[in-house]
């Protein structure tokens, strides 16, 4: 009798390595909140809040709102809430304000930044209008 010719081994592939879990972007509109509160928090904005208002408003997701002592206050936190935008090439859609209004409003589409003088902040109490939004700690907005 013949013996039989053992056939080779087949060669397999070496199975891949699992591919690790894709890591998750951190929410841009998280990063330019962190960014604009430190920011209005430097140039000394009172009262400062962040108001969570995205399943409220179909036009927003947050709301920045601070507390500027004066005119050339409110000024002065308006160009450096643009000059954050700016920097992270975040569209503003539009800029309202108006020489002794004692209100700035800046739309950035997913963020919206409300700057009132003292009188105006309590005016207007938009916490009030907003009071079932969720607030967000700022100490949960530290710097990266």
């Amino acid at each position: 009798m013949k013996a039989k010719k053992s056939k080779p081994a087949r060669k397999t592939a070496p199975k891949p390595a699992a591919k690790p879990a894709p890591r998750r972007k951190a929410n841009p509109s998280l990063r330019l909140l962190t960014l604009l509160v430190a920011a209005l928090d430097a140039k000394k904005a009172e009262e400062l809040r962040v108001l969570n208002v995205g399943k409220l408003s179909s036009i927003t997701d947050y709301l920045v709102l601070a507390t500027g002592t004066s005119e050339p206050h409110l000024r002065a936190l308006r160009i450096e809430a643009e000059r954050v935008l700016d920097g992270e090439k975040t569209r503003i859609l539009g800029v309202e304000t108006t020489q002794g209004s004692g209100w700035t409003v800046i739309d950035a589409f997913d963020v919206m930044v409300h700057l009132f003088t003292p009188e105006n902040r309590g005016k207007y109490r938009m916490e009030q209008l907003w009071k079932d939004a969720e607030e967000v700690p700022l100490g949960s907005l530290r710097a990266e």
